[in-house]
């Protein structure tokens, strides 16, 4: 009994942080824009240009990807040790939540380029599989947030969390969900994302959040993708 019950408890802790790197993702996804100070350039284009090209952050490091999250995650730890809770619990929602950008791009990457090991929890759902992150990435790119596993998601698309959600933030403030200029009918793309497909392949792992801005590359000639 002892046994299930530490079992179910890691199964909440893994939902939860699914859950919320979910919201982190839907917050990133559709409110600020390129321009908001700090998170603008930190985590909204970063985000503009997965919806654009989607493979982009396979490339990135590690460190790239998460050092955002493992700053979070030093937080977290940290917090619950001063409050003396820093319990399995706490740990075990850090790593997982750490490693949320990791999970997200094995979604991006072929079996070959997972393994073994990782294709086989994508099999099972224990990892988020690329057909079903697929759907997020399907026009008009505002569902399935959740981005660690594939139990949350259905859930949460069957009572229009997200929907509900956003009605509610633009009943009480005004703020709408972000046009998606990667979405058909919706471009063009902001003349800095078009930029990105023109510059070299050794160069695109260093882009970060310091890609320029649309000013800073005007007169460059039109994207010919």
């Amino acid at each position: 009994m002892h046994n299930l019950q530490i079992l179910l408890q890691a199964f909440g802790v893994i939902l939860l942080a699914d859950f919320l790197a979910g919201v982190f993702h839907w917050l990133e996804d559709a409110y600020g824009t390129e321009g908001t100070p700090v998170f603008g350039a930190l985590m909204i284009r970063p985000n503009i240009i997965h919806h654009h090209y989607p493979r982009h952050f396979t490339k990135l490091s590690w460190w790239q990807s998460s050092w955002d999250l493992l700053l979070i995650g030093m937080l977290i730890i940290g917090g619950a040790a001063w409050a003396g809770g820093l319990t399995w619990h706490v740990w075990l929602f850090t790593v997982i939540a750490v490693n949320a950008n990791q999970v997200h791009k094995w979604s991006h990457q072929t079996r070959a380029e997972n393994g073994l090991l990782v294709s086989f929890f994508q099999d099972i759902h224990l990892l988020q599989s690329p057909r079903q992150h697929a759907l997020h990435h399907t026009d008009p790119k505002n569902t399935y947030y959740c981005p660690v596993t594939n139990l949350l998601n259905p859930f949460l698309e069957f009572i229009g969390f997200w929907s509900n959600m956003e009605a509610a933030i633009e009943a009480l403030t005004g703020a709408t969900h972000r046009a998606d200029s990667s979405n058909r009918g919706e471009g063009p793309a902001p003349l800095w994302v078009t930029a990105i497909k023109r510059t070299p392949a050794a160069k695109v792992d260093n882009l970060g959040p310091k890609i320029p801005c649309e000013s800073e590359l005007e007169g460059l000639p039109p994207s010919r993708s």
